[in-house]
């Protein structure tokens, strides 16, 4: 299709700028960017749609009209939502390269516009797409009921013969057609391609596992709900889907290979929309999250959580617990291999090192994967997690459905003591060793030699007051892991044994967290039993574990004695004969 015929489509909303004489080029494709050079992304004959978030003052828009003219882009739309009218140094800097330019009323959605050019240019160099585009343009336009990215790539099965599945970052399938792509070899293809993308190389990647070819195709963010003006693939290599066809692309021809990039486009459209649904608990954490640092009253803190219970539970009738869990990406950090770098930048000492990088909203993405039950599948599966970013760290505030009788409500004092057990022994929730299991590898291929991920997870915790030394905890665990060696690491609550304690530099938050982990369910049973495990715990302890000492100091019987004993077990978790587990009830009595 030509130029000209998008400026005659009233529904598009476009209006000439300038560049009238070349209103007979022909466009091949379109492309939604933000980013300051997109020329790798670039191929010829593109529609650039911009929303102008890559310009900061008039001396941006030159080069940016420079590297797309040398690309051999068709024209560009710059959007009016941002800045109102197109600046006029925009306008110059076309002219100056006789590249078309449009502006696109800001009541228009770009994805109206690549829906509108992907079915046009389909229709035009090959029929075989052009009912996929059209029927998946109306099914997507009645939203998450019409089917999703699962409708287009049952099309493609059924028009062309072709098996494809969208995945994450991690290798977990988001849509698919056809048999099942097992797990191993979802994670397998996503470190492949993670791994292509981080040398640069333009995509479709091609990969082999076992005798079967695969064709991986990248869906990038870049609408207008991703991240501005992204300076480094490392910023958004660890979150883009990617499509995985059963089939060898490297000798297809390029309107095939073009009608793929335009079902990649379209399913970009989903992206933005899953994308725009977690803005709502990405703002509920940041909300708790805000209010936990800034030591605001627990009542308060407990009024956030019960609005976010519902949202991220729904349902749900009474509050839940909340596990913690901190995440950090470093990149280029002493002792990797030399990142890559713009030209002209270098490191003290003459040492080429990574430039600063956005690293807290990298986090967050990937966060917001590694949550996900590798098990499940579909955009809207992390409709339960919240995560925040603050710095180069994302927190995320994980909802666990309520322990029977935890509470000490509607439950029997067996129950009650059973739901103690089950969140302090470290039953139910998320467990640090389980979470990077199906994800390492992947990650670990996207990480490359100069990036990190250190993750940490905290205890359940079932009030207000305890998730300021939950997040303590979790930021901990974070840093017991960071000392490990390895790409991708993870340390949980129950690796912060006594000894770790004795340390000066851990914080008071998590000496308290350890604490009251250990003895709170204690003192919740000799409050609704009024029995007395922690003075038989401190005679025990005291006694060196005597038995017979112990029941003597207490004027009680030796069967008595055990009796206790064995409920303080049952409801920590722990065993009064190891010696571990006596240091730390010991350390947890001298702290409180």
């Amino acid at each position: 299709m030509r130029l000209r015929a998008l400026l005659e489509t009233d529904a598009l909303g476009l209006r000439l700028l300038g560049g009238e004489d070349e209103l007979d080029r022909t466009v091949r494709g379109v492309m939604t960017t933000d980013l300051r050079d997109p020329s790798r992304y670039l191929s010829g004959g593109e529609l650039v749609l911009t929303g102008l978030a890559w310009r900061r003052d008039e001396h941006d828009s030159e080069p940016f009209v420079r590297i797309l003219a040398a690309a051999g882009v068709a024209g560009l739309a710059a959007g009016e939502a941002e800045l109102g009218a197109i600046p006029d140094d925009l306008v110059q800097a076309c002219l100056r390269h006789r590249l078309p330019l449009f502006a696109v009323n800001e009541s228009v959605a770009f994805a109206t516009i690549t829906e509108h050019v992907v079915r046009q240019v389909s229709g035009e160099r090959a029929g075989d797409l052009a009912a996929v585009v059209d029927r998946h343009r109306r099914l997507m336009t009645s939203g998450p009921a019409g089917g999703g990215p699962e409708v287009v790539l049952d099309l493609l099965g059924s028009d062309l013969d072709l098996h494809a599945w969208v995945l994450s970052p991690t290798g977990r399938r988001i849509a698919g057609a056809g048999a099942p792509l097992p797990a191993e070899v979802g994670a397998r293809l996503a470190g492949e391609h993670l791994a292509a993308t981080r040398t640069g190389r333009r995509g479709p990647h091609r990969a082999q596992v076992g005798p079967t070819t695969y064709s991986l195709f990248p869906i990038r963010n870049t609408g207008r709900g991703a991240t501005p003006a992204a300076r480094d693939v490392r910023e958004t290599v660890l979150s883009d889907w990617l499509l995985a066809v059963e089939a060898d692309a490297s000798d297809w021809p390029a309107a095939r290979l073009d009608l793929l990039q335009g079902v990649t486009q379209l399913i970009a459209v989903e992206r933005d929309r899953r994308d725009a649904a977690r803005t709502v608990r990405r703002r509920l954490a940041q909300e708790v999250l805000e209010l936990v640092q800034t030591g605001a009253a627990p009542a308060e803190i407990a009024a956030r959580l019960r609005v976010a219970a519902p949202v991220l539970l729904p349902g749900l009738g009474t509050a839940p617990h909340w596990q913690v869990v901190v995440a950090r990406v470093e990149w280029g950090e002493e002792g990797a291999a030399p990142a890559v770098t713009p030209a002209g930048t270098g490191g003290a000492g003459g040492t080429k090192s990574a430039p600063a990088l956005e690293s807290g909203p990298v986090a967050q993405s990937l966060l917001e994967e590694i949550l996900v039950d590798p098990a499940t599948s579909g955009p809207d599966s992390a409709d339960r997690i919240a995560v925040a970013h603050t710095g180069d760290e994302a927190i995320a505030l994980v909802p666990l459905p309520a322990v029977p009788g935890l509470d000490g409500s509607g439950a029997s004092p067996e129950d009650e003591e059973e739901g103690a057990v089950a969140v302090h022994a470290g039953g139910p929730g998320l467990h640090a060793d389980a979470l990077l299991s199906a994800v390492r590898e992947p990650l670990s291929a996207g990480l490359g030699d100069d990036g990190r991920l250190t993750l940490g997870v905290s205890a359940a915790v079932h009030s207000a007051e305890g998730l300021r030394g939950a997040l303590e905890e979790a930021r901990h665990a974070r840093r017991v892991a960071a000392a490990r060696p390895g790409r991708v690491c993870a340390a949980g609550h129950h690796e912060l044994a006594s000894h770790v304690l004795l340390l000066p530099f851990v914080p008071d938050d998590v000496r308290r967290a350890f604490t009251a982990r250990l003895l709170d369910p204690l003192r919740d049973y000799d409050r609704r039993h009024r029995a007395e495990l922690i003075p038989t715990l401190e005679a025990f302890l005291d006694s060196d574990g005597s038995w017979t000492r112990c029941a003597t100091r207490l004027h009680l019987h030796v069967n008595t004695l055990r009796y206790r004993v064995g409920r303080i077990e049952q409801l920590t978790g722990r065993d009064l004969s190891r010696l571990e587990d006596k240091l730390d009830f010991f350390l947890a009595l001298r702290m409180s």
